[in-house]
């Protein structure tokens, strides 16, 4: 993702946090980033992402347009839903004690509306919005539910060009009125979440009604399956929006394994509810892997400007990712910034491009976590030589630096098929 606006080293502080971000190091802060990248001051960091000279909302564009010219027009099922983290005492805006859905109770953090999607078992970051707390709201905030928010990130993503082939949501979205409102003026296909609680109100003489139990397959991204049950939940009269129970167990109904669902999806649900409904869990697993690799909640800032920097770095890797995908291979082109060499005085060896896939640890499955393990064995040549290089200065051992050099080299032939 190239930032012309930049200046050179705010490119180069740019690519250095991503290639942080990418690593296999546990906690992404800055100080530990600065480590891996060599010769690079953590106080430089710190400063681009506190205060460097670029807008995050170019550099969000940007990503949607790499992001939109990857998908070359195709649709993708689109999940919202929110996300929060612990954050001690009250100095980060917009931490306040509130319920965190990841960790299931009230806690004091920062909770944001995410966007993202799936395409063929890929997941990708589209928009997030950090959700304000009525007792935080600054001066020129204004409040808005989370439902709300999520309609903004829609009609954004609209504006964008992006095509949905459906929406999927938890009950707090398909509980809300105006978010569902929204959603069927648009002419939005959703799969949305209620509680178990649900009711409606009824003419006098309809009644609910349910239908018999019937088993379907659910399929998993892995290719496996297992027998769930489904049945229909009749409001009276059948309408257009239709409800659904899905469970493993049709006699015990176990909480964590049992869904209350509306939807607008036509033809036969029986088949294809189980399935699409699956990918708000499957989607929501993959975020929140890809924020427990990337760093999310890593951040050391306490000022919101700071922090949806921080949020939109890691959006930008976890694309990175995404796009390595050959979901994406539509288009060549080469999209990974040449690493640093380990010393300018090494030769530049022959390319291996077609050898990388022959490391022992090479992962051939196209998972996004294989892909990042992938990616960051590309990295490691650098990220060692980084490691080491201090002890090189103590003892010279010139065959380890041009080894290193030749080594990082090769790394920079390793290219994926993106369009730029």
């Amino acid at each position: 993702m190239r930032m012309s606006s930049l200046t050179c080293a705010a490119r180069e502080h740019f690519k250095y946090i991503h290639l942080g971000l990418l690593s296999e190091i546990k906690r992404k802060t800055l100080p530990a980033i600065a480590k891996i990248c060599g010769e690079v001051d953590a106080q430089a960091l710190h400063h681009f992402v506190a205060n460097g000279l670029w807008d995050v909302q170019e550099v969000r564009s940007r990503r949607l347009q790499l992001l939109r010219q990857a998908l070359a027009g195709r649709s993708f099922a689109l999940c919202i839903d929110e996300t929060g983290d612990k954050k001690k005492g009250k100095t980060t805006e917009y931490a306040a004690s509130q319920y965190i859905g990841n960790l299931g109770k009230i806690e004091n953090g920062i909770v944001s509306v995410n966007a993202y999607g799936v395409l063929d078992q890929i997941t990708f970051p589209l928009l997030f919005r950090v959700f304000k707390p009525d007792k935080r709201l600054k001066g020129e905030d204004q409040y808005k539910t989370k439902p709300e928010l999520a309609v903004e990130i829609i009609e954004e993503l609209q504006a964008w060009g992006f095509q949905f082939d459906v929406v999927l949501a938890d009950s707090l979205y398909g509980e809300s009125t105006q978010f569902v409102r929204e959603l069927e003026k648009r002419h939005l296909t959703y799969v949305l979440a209620i509680r178990d609680n649900h009711g409606m109100w009824l003419p006098p003489g309809q009644r609910i009604r349910y239908t018999t139990w019937l088993p379907f397959e659910r399929t998993f991204s892995n290719g496996k399956s297992q027998t769930r049950f489904i049945r229909e939940v009749i409001y009276g009269q059948r309408l257009s929006v239709r409800f659904y129970l899905l469970t493993t167990d049709p006699k015990t109904m176990p909480t964590q394994s049992t869904s209350y669902v509306m939807t607008n999806l036509q033809g036969n649900l029986r088949k294809t509810l189980g399935d699409t409904y699956g990918l708000r869990t499957w989607i929501e697993y993959g975020f929140k892997q890809a924020k427990n690799e990337l760093g999310w909640a890593d951040y050391r800032v306490t000022d919101y400007t700071s922090i949806e920097r921080w949020w939109e770095l890691v959006c930008c890797a976890y694309l990175l990712v995404s796009l390595y995908s050959p979901v994406f291979h539509h288009q060549t082109c080469e999209w990974l910034e040449p690493l640093p060499q380990a010393s300018a005085k090494a030769p530049a060896p022959e390319a291996a491009s077609d050898r990388f896939s022959g490391h022992v640890w090479w992962d051939s499955r196209q998972g996004w976590k294989n892909l990042l393990n992938n990616l960051r064995l590309i990295l490691q040549p650098y990220v060692f030589y980084s490691l080491i290089s201090p002890w090189l200065m103590v003892f010279d051992i010139p065959d380890l630096h041009s080894g290193f050099a030749a080594l990082v080299s090769i790394m920079n032939d390793f290219h994926a098929s993106l369009p730029f």
